[in-house]
């Protein structure tokens, strides 16, 4: 062991020897924990801690405690938890940060989830900003608090005595400490039944004893930001379980994780495809009740198949359907609702033998029809395939439809509290679980740099993509007998490293530090053709546009007159002056006279929403807005290559912080050439609009150009939106502080919106003199150049 930690001897030698002691007695429990790329994450950290000249307590507690902390959540969190610990450096002591460090094991332990621990960081940071004197009472007290609550319960107890004690710095002391009675009564109010992390062991052996398998689980911080929670998920194969479960009207909440749990489970080996129809050749736009009664009718499948292995699953899921249960929904919805016959219906096909006990509800019968009908039709159908529940989930769609029901997708939620959200049946990603299995655990992209003896002799893998293992550069130049080299016909420039981006928290008015990530992907060709019968088809425009665009600044050299201080003598100045001497009057000293040379040197991006809403058919017409969007793109850049202006043309699309996805379809250095146009033939709308990160990245380019003018031009069909982010008020402001920051660095921000509804708030995020909402969508095409013209003067 001390052999490969010398192999690190350059970092210790920068660390003082009472810390090299310490390093190397905790090397034997740091490569167990940690890889050669963590141990190397481990020192750096420590050596940053001891540059920050905080004293020797944060470094000793960083060596002893970091290994344990990347045992619970994985070594990735390494280089996160040290920036946050060099962040609290400006606010806070250096023993509070010792102690943040030494009682980080207890939060990874108890919130067993590495997103959960960031969350868990974050939290800090708004601590030390409203009460910098509880957190060292708080962390004294970690242990205890997070025995009973989870993250979402810490952070509204803790914002609670933040709030409550401003400026009595005692009572605030004695809060933090549990020593008051409020303290205690909002710690008590918060307590949960059972935590995720006291019995995720027992249900994953409890899972692998049912079908010999593993099932990764993780927590969600579903109660965060509300104390309601969430419903289970999956996602990429992952099971989310809500962090916390209180008892369920007499049923305690190790049974709920458990039915949770077996449900899902039963989902991810009996659902085997997307139940949209996207797999077809003409995939069908399913309704909110059409997605609803076919995630009702897959829900039965997957547990009916589950019972015929298993019987004893229906004595578990079935007493979580109490014919008294009301939906999940703001208000109490009647017993007749839509809401209340799902879970009856829920209840007779998980039941066969259950009596329909609805009778009292409607007078009519109708539900009681509708409840045999579903039963009935499902009790014939072959369960073996998904299609069944497709077809019978469409026909109850249908039926409901028939007999008039009201329905709401707020409203009319199942009442029944284990049944996961069902975004598995509709998620984009169809890979196979050992996929997601392996995308989890594949290593970074490796970049290397291979002699021509190499290149030559290794078998050449022509199906490769961007996401190959490991990408090969022959480090010598190797010339083919035309003079070309093959790095230069061969090879492709790397796509940019990911980029990080603060994002902006209007309810704490904070910013969140390196939220959110921007990834560049690689666009995809099209066909040449398309673009080419874009041009034909509106050349009249293209060449008016063109002498619009040369009309707008005047070009060459222009004289400035009537100048006190200039160049050069203006003789028709200078005579008129002596004129008004030999007549006795005042002369005009404006006799010099300057000469400009005026050039346009204006530079635009165009930024360009490639949202999944995109793909929306324009009303009344057989194009949708993405195919007018690359029409206008395509005759703007015909246009401004013209002139001679500096342009790029970039979109974007969201899925979640994590990966705010950026192409470039022609940057600024490149032509507009074929390829660039073939890469706008090839853009596609998908996913989610997380417009500030984008407008941030779009900026950072921006301010790299060497140009007097430049322009942002942002165009769009909707406000932003993200699949991560629920308050629709959030990314609004952080869209109009990502404005804010960009124009703080000499970038004029414009937006051209396709949404109707955009005076709502367009004008809060880009200014009330900076934005266009466009009422005539297919005028698209001819506006967008017209608008560049009009900002271009």
């Amino acid at each position: 062991m001390s052999a490969h930690l010398a192999e690190h001897q350059a970092l210790l030698d920068e660390l003082p020897a009472a810390a090299q002691a310490l390093a190397a007695a905790a090397w034997p429990e740091a490569v167990r924990a940690l890889s050669a790329r963590g141990v190397d994450n481990w020192l750096k950290g420590a050596l940053a801690l001891q540059r920050m000249g905080r004293g020797d307590g944060i470094v000793a507690a960083w060596i002893g405690e970091v290994p344990a902390v990347a045992r619970e959540l994985g070594e990735d969190i390494l280089p996160d938890f040290a920036q946050h610990c060099l962040q609290f450096a400006s606010r806070t002591s250096g023993a509070v940060i010792e102690r943040i460090v030494a009682s980080a094991p207890t939060a990874a332990r108890r919130l067993g989830d590495a997103e959960l621990f960031r969350d868990y960081l974050r939290l800090l940071d708004v601590l030390l900003g409203q009460a910098p004197r509880g957190l060292r009472p708080l962390l004294e007290h970690l242990d205890e608090l997070l025995a009973v609550l989870t993250l979402g319960g810490l952070r509204r107890w803790a914002l609670w005595g933040a709030q409550a004690h401003r400026t009595d710095f005692a009572e605030q002391l004695r809060y933090f400490s549990l020593a008051s009675e409020e303290a205690k009564a909002v710690l008590q109010q918060e307590r949960k039944g059972t935590l995720f992390v006291d019995i995720h062991r027992r249900i994953g052996m409890y899972l692998r004893a049912l079908w010999g398998r593993d099932f990764f689980l993780r927590p969600s911080a579903g109660d965060f930001a509300s104390p309601e929670g969430s419903r289970p998920f999956i996602a990429d194969f992952f099971v989310h379980l809500p962090d916390a479960c209180d008892d369920w009207q007499g049923l305690p909440g190790l049974e709920l994780y458990r039915a949770a749990a077996a449900h899902c489970a039963a989902h991810i080996v009996a659902t085997s495809a997307r139940l949209d129809g996207e797999a077809s050749s003409q995939p069908a736009q399913l309704s909110t009740l059409q997605r609803a009664c076919v995630g009702l009718i897959e829900d039965a499948r997957v547990e009916a198949l589950a019972i015929r292995r298993f019987p004893r699953l229906k004595e578990l899921w079935l007493q979580f359907h109490r014919p008294d249960a009301q939906p999940e929904a703001p208000t109490n919805a009647p017993a007749d609702s839509v809401g209340a016959r799902f879970g009856r219906i829920a209840r007779a096909l998980l039941d066969a033998d259950a009596a329909d006990d609805a009778g009292a509800a409607d007078g009519a019968g109708n539900h009681d029809a509708l409840v045999a009908w579903t039963r009935e039709r499902f009790a014939a159908a072959d369960l073996s395939t998904h299609v069944v529940s497709r077809e019978l989930g469409l026909a109850l769609a249908g039926e409901i439809t028939r007999l008039g029901l009201p329905w709401s997708a707020q409203r009319d939620g199942l009442a029944v509290p284990y049944r996961d959200d069902n975004r598995y049946l509709w998620e984009y990603d169809r890979a196979r679980a050992d996929d997601a299995f392996a995308a989890v655990q594949r290593e970074a992209q490796v970049r290397r740099y291979v002699s021509v003896s190499e290149m030559v002799n290794e078998v050449e893998v022509e199906t490769a993509g961007d996401d190959a293992q490991e990408i090969w550069v022959c480090a010598s130049e190797f010339f083919a007998d035309d003079g070309v080299s093959f790095n230069a016909r061969e090879g492709r420039e790397p796509v940019a490293e990911p980029c990080h981006y603060d994002e902006f928290d209007y309810q704490l008015q904070l910013t969140r530090p390196l939220w959110t990530t921007v990834q560049e992907k690689r666009p995809k060709l099209g066909e040449l053709a398309v673009v080419e019968q874009i041009i034909e088809a509106h050349r009249p425009l293209t060449q008016r546009l063109k002498h619009l665009l040369e009309a707008l600044q005047p070009q060459g050299v222009q004289r400035i007159r009537k100048l006190e201080d200039g160049d050069e003598l203006d003789l028709e100045a200078a005579i008129r002056a002596q004129v008004d001497r030999r007549l006795a009057q005042t002369p005009d000293p404006r006799v010099m006279m300057r000469s400009l040379r005026k050039t346009r040197d204006i530079a635009v991006l165009v930024l360009l929403d490639l949202s999944e809403s995109t793909k929306d058919r324009v009303a009344g017409q057989d194009y949708s807005v993405l195919e007018l969007t690359r029409a206008a793109t395509v005759l703007l850049g015909e246009a401004i290559d013209t002139v001679g202006d500096a342009f790029a043309l970039h979109g974007f699309c969201s899925d979640g912080r994590h990966n705010v996805f950026y192409q470039r379809y022609k940057d600024f250095a490149q032509p507009w050439s074929d390829l660039a146009k073939a890469r706008l033939a090839g853009m596609e709308g998908r996913l989610s609009t997380r417009m500030g990160a984008a407008i941030r990245h779009a900026g950072a380019q921006l301010a790299r150009v060497r140009a007097t003018r430049k322009l942002l031009l942002v165009v769009t069909d909707g406000e932003p939106a993200d699949i991560d982010v629920r308050d629709p008020h959030y990314l609004r402001f952080d869209a109009k502080k990502a404005i804010e920051e960009v124009s703080a660095r000499g970038v004029k921000p414009f937006c051209l919106t396709l949404d109707p509804r955009a005076d709502q708030y367009v004008a809060r995020v880009f200014g009330q003199r900076n934005y266009l909402v466009l009422d005539h969508v297919e005028r698209l095409p001819e506006r967008l150049p017209l608008l560049y013209a009009g900002l271009a003067r």
